[in-house]
């Protein structure tokens, strides 16, 4: 058998003879989600993509929070934990700090992560806990029955809205933007190959990797990204993002995107009436993230020009590396055994100072 490679996304091992299959990911658990669901799709793909890593099961940590989502780490054969509603990132904090051997994924819905897990969310991006985030949207609360979720259109008519929302939705693109997340990236349940390049470069990546998966919920809000995958529809709505290349979409590659003149943001035009040196090439890795915001400004609710891919890709400290950087710091200023400096401690006073 191969030996492993060096994990990547912050997982480290010392090699071993190792050979995993997908089957090696699949608990014994039933699985329990609606027939038809997208989660069966992202499941699959996530399963089928882990053994590409080389990393040992018991080095591989799935942590969720409530809902349809939340179910994942039932059905991987690693460690996981179902955790709290809303909390999931701050329990994953933790545990990349004080195990930083770890590849830590975090699973979580639209309205997990965006409503009473939105605080959270936001602060383990702009910290780059070296963490995967993958949100699973289907604009819906799906577990308790079908209310509106953050990300339901304006005036969506659910259980909970009879006569339509009067909430903006969120764009979770645009936020974890906002909260400088690292890595930001949007796939589809359905396109399995996508959805793996996606997750492949999110593990890869050091620090907190964001990626926005569109899930179809056929029980509560079917179709809701029909467009995205009607083959009469979704090369004429999708913008397929590739580093370095020309952004050109359409059937026929009918439409490009530019920078409009004396405008700010990104716009949609047609290719024929534009000169080749002003279409945008897309750039993942630019520093300031108002261009990757402005691409997720692109589509509307109807989705017409939504791009998928690779937003944002840059480098910067991971929080549990500057935590970890001060612990030694601290240790390496210290003298005597640990059992006298905490007797020093205690016996110093009032006051305590933590070097």
């Amino acid at each position: 058998m191969p030996e492993a490679t060096e994990p990547t996304g912050g997982a480290t091992a010392t090699p071993v003879a190792l050979k995993l299959t997908a089957k090696d990911f699949k608990s014994d658990q039933e699985v329990r989600w609606c027939p038809g669901c997208g989660d069966y799709a992202i499941l699959a793909a996530v399963q089928s993509f882990l053994p590409e890593l080389n990393i040992p099961r018991e080095r591989i940590v799935f942590i969720s929070g409530i809902g349809c989502s939340s179910r994942f780490p039932y059905y991987m054969n690693t460690y996981g934990l179902h955790s709290i509603h809303g909390r999931a990132p701050a329990i994953a904090t933790g545990l990349a700090v004080s195990r930083p051997d770890l590849s830590i994924w975090v699973v979580t819905g639209d309205g997990d992560a965006l409503s009473i897990g939105g605080n959270h969310l936001i602060h383990a991006l702009r910290r780059n806990v070296n963490l995967k985030i993958l949100l699973f949207n289907n604009r819906i609360y799906g577990l308790t029955k079908g209310q509106y979720s953050p990300t339901s259109e304006l005036g969506k008519i659910t259980k909970s809205t009879p006569l339509g929302s009067a909430d903006s939705p969120f764009n979770p693109l645009s936020l974890a933007l906002g909260a400088e997340a690292t890595f930001v990236a949007r796939t589809i349940d359905s396109d399995r190959r996508h959805l793996q390049s996606v997750l492949r470069a999110a593990a890869e990546h050091q620090g907190s990797a964001f990626v926005e998966i569109y899930q179809n919920c056929n029980i509560f809000n079917d179709g809701a990204f029909d467009a995205l995958k009607e083959p009469e529809t979704r090369d004429d709505y999708l913008i397929r993002l590739e580093h370095g290349q020309p952004i050109v979409f359409g059937s026929q590659g009918q439409f490009c995107v530019v920078r409009p003149p004396g405008g700010f943001g990104l716009a949609v035009r047609q290719t024929a009436d534009v000169p080749a040196e002003e279409i945008v090439v897309h750039d993942a890795t630019v520093e300031e993230p108002a261009y990757a915001f402005a691409l997720s400004r692109l589509p509307g609710f109807a989705l017409r020009n939504t791009p998928i891919g690779i937003f944002r890709n840059v480098t910067r400290p991971t929080y549990d590396r500057l935590v970890q950087e001060q612990v030694e710091s601290a240790r390496a200023k210290a003298t005597g055994t640990p059992e006298e400096q905490l007797a020093e401690l205690l016996h110093s006073g009032d006051t305590w100072t933590i070097l």
